[in-house]
């Protein structure tokens, strides 16, 4: 079993368990080492999953947070303007998600949920490591945001639509869903 494999199972398994999972057990059913565990751990973390480490075990922290799928259209110089109205207002931005035409559908984890966050994503872009995913759509992209209520959600959506980056839902809905 591969490294993405183990930690798809030990999330699912985590999250399915009615008890906290002790990584010796988690150790001992994939034949890795108690080090390994915990690496995958802070790796699935990373990932976005709130994985709680007890004296008895891993638990998944159960989330009540809402999400929403937004389709937005913005050039590389609104990126920072966007990222900053959504979490300005309470929003987290967990991924960025294309469509593309030739490749398919092609997604990023971003876990922004600061002003900070926004920077350090801004200043990894203009330091030319890489350009935003939009850029092989025409500009054109999904974010699944996260928030604590449908109201927040709603500043979120209303605000992006002010700014002119949010694109009719009935346009893309059938174009993500068909995939």
């Amino acid at each position: 079993m591969t490294g993405p494999e183990r930690r798809t199972a030990i999330i699912n398994q985590i999250k399915t368990s009615s008890a906290p999972v002790p990584g010796k057990a988690l150790a001992a059913q994939y034949e890795v080492s108690r080090q390994v565990i915990v690496q995958d751990i802070a790796l699935i973390r990373a990932a976005g999953h709130d994985i709680i480490s007890t004296n008895r075990g891993y638990i998944l922290h159960e989330s009540h947070l809402v999400e929403r799928i937004f389709k937005v259209k913005h050039t590389d110089d609104q990126v920072e303007d966007e990222l900053y109205t959504i979490v300005d207002l309470g929003g987290r931005v967990r991924n960025v998600m294309v469509n593309h035409r030739v490749y398919g559908h092609m997604e990023a984890s971003l876990n922004i949920n600061s002003r900070r966050n926004a920077v350090e994503f801004i200043d990894d872009i203009r330091s030319g490591k890489s350009t935003p995913l939009k850029n092989i759509t025409s500009d054109y992209h999904y974010h699944v945001v996260e928030a604590d209520s449908e109201k927040t959600l709603d500043m979120i959506q209303e605000a992006l639509e002010e700014k002119g980056f949010l694109l009719e839902q009935e346009e893309w809905e059938k174009e993500l869903f068909a995939r």
